[in-house]
């Protein structure tokens, strides 16, 4: 007769063929507004929907509070106006990082770090793009010597300026005087794993243009396509413009180098100046509604269509101190008051809020569950003294309750070093706020969403 324990093995040896991929969707929120709500409200809204990723664009510390264990992922960012500053030696980026950062981690889930915003094509002579790509670097040895390297990872979003031209995809290339800059860029990312940063607007595209872009092309939703002369076909802008950046990327060499691409800003306006005719919000609507859609559905592009992009949708609030043209003021999803400008389904069939409606008006339950119940359990080829040193933390320093597999308790059967290992490791991970990072144990532990405590008792 099997055990209920020793069930746990089978879902061990089970685990990659039932390991469920939760796909990524991120925000972009902007404060550059006298009327939004406060962090903590957005931080208690935002867990009651599918978004999972928060990029901002500073160090705000009431936000990095508000954002504290709530399972939602946060890329912070470096200033343009602070750049050079940070580039100017590794203790000015440890300096910073130690009162900027710091004190946050690891209750609030810091993942990326965004040295400036759009900084090589910023009209201003004060910017010298050799100190963004030292700044980058000055980070990741901070990040290193702290050990924090595999947690955080540095990158800078460009924007689609970047480029020479952008069509056809396929012989995309960056624009001459910044190939030198975007080749060292290109280097660091490849050598630290951090994803290539791209602000990436159809819209822009289509406002200038109108004539020659087809609309719904642009709206993501053109069915008839557009080819490349290689013979790739494109039934939406965005895919184009990701590849163009591929594209360019290959050509400085790097095409046999892992740099993944991730669309850091995106979205459409839903209202604008006289002239932007475009920027309605049944537009913006359609825009976001498939751009979510796109971030959820785990496709690549037509030059490489088994890459999972990830995407962050611009923005989160309409921000009414921000300048220039009133388009800019309005990529909002919602406005300062916390209603909806349209209708956007951000709903999240794993989320919880109790029943409450969705909105800032609303009161959020402080027993909000985020996203999927997720398990942290031992791989099956995972080294012995590994698995034994991970159990002897656990139990020990790491604080874990193990009386459950002493000899006496009810799952020290089966005795199996992996069945042990795998019960320390995942009290250890949710007492610990499931940040993913607290299922590494040197490479050895795994994130499920697949619930062992179907089958077992012995894993809560």
């Amino acid at each position: 007769m099997v055990t209920s324990c020793q069930l746990l093995l089978l879902i061990l040896l089970l685990h990659f063929s039932l390991f469920h991929y939760i796909s990524s969707v991120g925000i972009n929120y902007g404060t550059l507004g006298n009327n939004l709500p406060s962090p903590k409200k957005v931080a208690q809204l935002l867990q009651s929907t599918l978004i999972n990723k928060v990029k901002i664009y500073d160090t705000n510390p009431e936000i990095l509070e508000a954002f504290s264990n709530t399972g939602i992922d946060l890329i912070v960012a470096v200033e343009n106006y602070h750049v050079s500053n940070i580039s100017s030696d590794v203790s000015a980026a440890d300096e910073w990082f130690a009162t900027r950062v710091v004190p946050f981690i690891p209750a609030t889930s810091i993942v990326a770090i965004a040295v400036g915003n759009e900084y090589l094509t910023t009209s201003s002579a004060q910017l010298d793009s050799n100190a963004l790509v030292q700044a980058m670097q000055n980070l990741h040895a901070v990040l290193t010597a702290r050990g924090l390297d595999r947690k955080i990872k540095v990158s800078t979003p460009h924007s689609m300026a970047v480029l020479a031209s952008s069509f056809p995809p396929s012989s995309s290339t960056f624009a001459p005087n910044l190939v030198q800059t975007i080749g060292a860029i290109l280097g660091f990312l490849a050598d630290t794993g951090a994803p290539f940063m791209v602000n990436a607007y159809p819209y822009f595209a289509y406002r200038d243009n109108p004539a020659t872009v087809n609309l719904q092309y642009a709206l993501l939703g053109n069915a008839t396509g557009v080819r490349d002369p290689k013979g790739y076909v494109y039934n939406n802008m965005l895919d184009a413009q990701i590849d163009a950046v591929r594209s360019a990327i290959n050509a400085l060499g790097f095409g046999n180098r892992s740099v993944e691409i991730t669309v850091s800003e995106s979205g459409w306006p839903s209202k604008g100046d006289p002239s932007d005719t475009a920027a309605t919000p049944e537009n913006a609507k359609t825009y976001n509604t498939r751009l979510i859609e796109r971030a959820q559905s785990n496709k690549g592009t037509p030059m490489k269509p088994k890459d999972k992009i990830e995407v962050f949708v611009f923005a989160l609030f309409n921000e009414n101190k921000k300048k220039g043209s009133a388009t800019e003021r309005n990529f909002g999803i919602f406005n300062g008051d916390g209603s909806k400008v349209y209708n956007v389904d951000l709903s999240c069939d794993f989320c919880s809020n109790n029943g409450g409606t969705f909105g800032f008006g609303e009161k959020v339950s402080s027993g909000v569950v985020r996203g999927p119940s997720v398990w942290c359990v031992a791989k099956p080829q995972a080294d012995e003294k590994v698995l034994q040193a991970v159990l002897d933390f656990c139990c020990g320093p790491g604080g874990v309750d193990c009386r459950e597999i002493y000899e006496s308790g009810d799952c020290f059967q089966p005795d199996r070093l992996l069945a042990h290992a795998s019960y320390a490791m995942n009290a250890y991970y949710q007492m610990h706020g499931r940040n993913y990072w607290n299922c590494d144990f040197k490479g050895s532990g795994l994130v499920t969403f697949s619930d062992p405590s179907k089958l077992t008792t012995c894993i809560l």
